[in-house]
């Protein structure tokens, strides 16, 4: 899901907020003395993270996730279901983490149309990161995929953020709805991908910043 450097950054400060953040509350639920602890769900959520990079999510294997974290198969499925849950932990870590970034980011003075690439550029240097997360979001437009609703979910509270938020849209104007600005920022996020790729030598977050410019309320 993303490269093996920047599952060690993001999995570092998983904080207690991970264990309730995993599908369907399964692993939350259970109790006795394999009841999992905060810092053990991070470890394993981290090794799920650096497994996610070099596998991709369908071929990595619960085995190869418990050897680098240091614990057993039995083990980890006393903290995690499944794969299935620990895709969910990784991606529930993978917003907290952005939206960590981008408070810090908007704390600093950083101006509004400037916030979103910030946030964006860790992952925009990271091509493997980038081709593993485009992989899985299309993947999970599928309704059957384990993480449709994460990604469905995702996408209003990105609206939420971008109407109320630390990076609120314009007004309506004559031609499109504030909601239709959003909606044109994400496909704008996701068509740089795609460049960033194809053509390292650009630096597509210069243009984010530009249309950014056109579309968040001045400060």
């Amino acid at each position: 899901m993303t490269s093996s450097s920047t599952a060690a950054r993001t999995a570092r400060s998983t904080s207690d907020s991970t264990s309730g953040s995993t599908a369907k509350g399964g692993a939350g639920q259970r109790r006795g003395p394999y009841a999992s602890t905060p810092a053990r769900r991070a470890e394993i959520v981290d090794a799920a993270l650096a497994s996610f990079a070099v596998h991709g999510y369908e071929r990595a294997s619960l085995r190869d996730i418990a050897a680098r974290a240091g614990v057993t198969h039995a083990a980890l499925l006393r903290h995690f279901s499944g794969k299935d849950e620990l895709l969910l932990a990784a991606l529930a870590r993978r917003e907290e983490h952005e939206e960590e970034l981008a408070a810090r980011i908007v704390e600093s003075g950083m101006s509004s149309p400037n916030v979103l690439s910030a946030v964006l550029r860790e992952e925009f240097s990271d091509p493997e990161y980038q081709r593993s997360w485009m992989a899985l979001a299309i993947a999970a437009t599928h309704p059957d995929h384990p993480a449709h609703e994460f990604f469905t979910g995702r996408r209003e509270r990105m609206r939420t953020r971008f109407h109320s938020g630390t990076l609120p849209t314009s007004r309506d104007s004559a031609y499109v709805t504030a909601d239709e600005k959003v909606t044109l920022v994400l496909a704008m996020i996701d068509g740089l991908r795609i460049q960033s790729l194809l053509d390292p030598s650009r630096k597509p977050l210069g243009l984010l910043d530009v249309f950014m410019a056109l579309v968040v309320e001045p400060d």
